[in-house]
């Protein structure tokens, strides 16, 4: 089971820091070192220090790089296999396409878990989340700026959407418990209702670092009393620390370092 993996590995490694590996080709070229070098050399330097790692597929599919995406996501179940692979590719589309989608993750890519839109109906999550083995990481309250226009619009309910969202996947969406959430570090008031309403449900958190979210309020808001719950996740500001051939690695593993240590201090 995903989650089982998830947590095992925040136990060994002591982290909830998840390594988004967003592969921006301008920022890698002034390296000097090809693409899969470049990828083996932050999982390398990061692998002690995570409990997951984050592929981004847009960056790697407007690069032609899916071979590439392949190949480190085989690396990774080789040589690091207890850290789970959470492919981010927010798909959301009808069930007959979404069944396909989940192909891509989970056989393609062999990915432990893959990020989905609920925008279409719980319909539309059901390919994923039938393969009970596999983790299923909905957005729910994302961290972008404009994400309010419709995540915070109110139903007749009472409930704003994002709540009906966190309130379906505890429900009628999770049966076979292997559903996550996506919310965002730059939002902590409702992370702290979302929390009431998942119980346990681990969260994915983006937006620590360039986005501007706060390492304490995200954990004061969000973390369960046993210290884990929360999927930190940060790319740029790990992944892109160093600026030359020779420190890109170490300047990666020290970033990962510092949001650990950060991190831990308020668990």
């Amino acid at each position: 089971m995903f989650i089982q993996k998830l947590e095992q590995a925040q136990s060994n490694n002591n982290s909830l820091v998840c390594v988004g590996l967003d592969p921006n080709q301008e920022k890698i070229a002034p390296l000097g070192v090809d693409l899969i070098t470049w990828l083996k050399g932050i999982v390398d330097a990061t692998a002690a220090h995570v409990c997951a790692f984050k592929p981004q597929i847009a960056y790697f599919s407007a690069l032609q790089a899916e071979s590439e995406l392949t190949e480190i996501i085989n690396y990774i179940h080789h040589k690091y296999p207890n850290v789970p692979v959470i492919l981010d590719a927010k798909r959301g589309d009808i069930g007959s396409t979404a069944e396909q989608y989940a192909k891509e993750a989970f056989e393609r890519y062999q990915a432990d878990a893959v990020t989905v839109n609920p925008y279409m109906g719980g319909d539309t999550i059901e390919p994923y989340s039938s393969q009970a083995d596999k983790g299923v990481v909905v957005l729910c309250k994302t961290s972008n700026a404009g994400s309010g226009e419709l995540q915070n619009l109110k139903l007749d309910n009472g409930r704003t959407l994002f709540q009906e969202v966190a309130h379906k996947a505890t429900t009628s969406w999770n049966t076979n418990n292997n559903i996550l959430l996506v919310v965002g570090a730059t939002y902590p008031e409702e992370l702290a209702q979302i929390r009431q309403t998942v119980g346990d449900m681990p969260l994915l958190i983006p937006g620590i670092g360039a986005q501007g979210g706060d390492v304490k309020a995200t954990l004061n808001a969000g973390l369960r009393s046993d210290g884990k719950g929360l999927i930190i996740s940060s790319s740029r500001g790990i992944i892109f620390a160093g600026k030359d051939k020779d420190n890109y690695a170490a300047a990666a593993e020290q970033a990962c370092i510092e949001l650990k240590n950060l991190v831990n201090q308020f668990r």
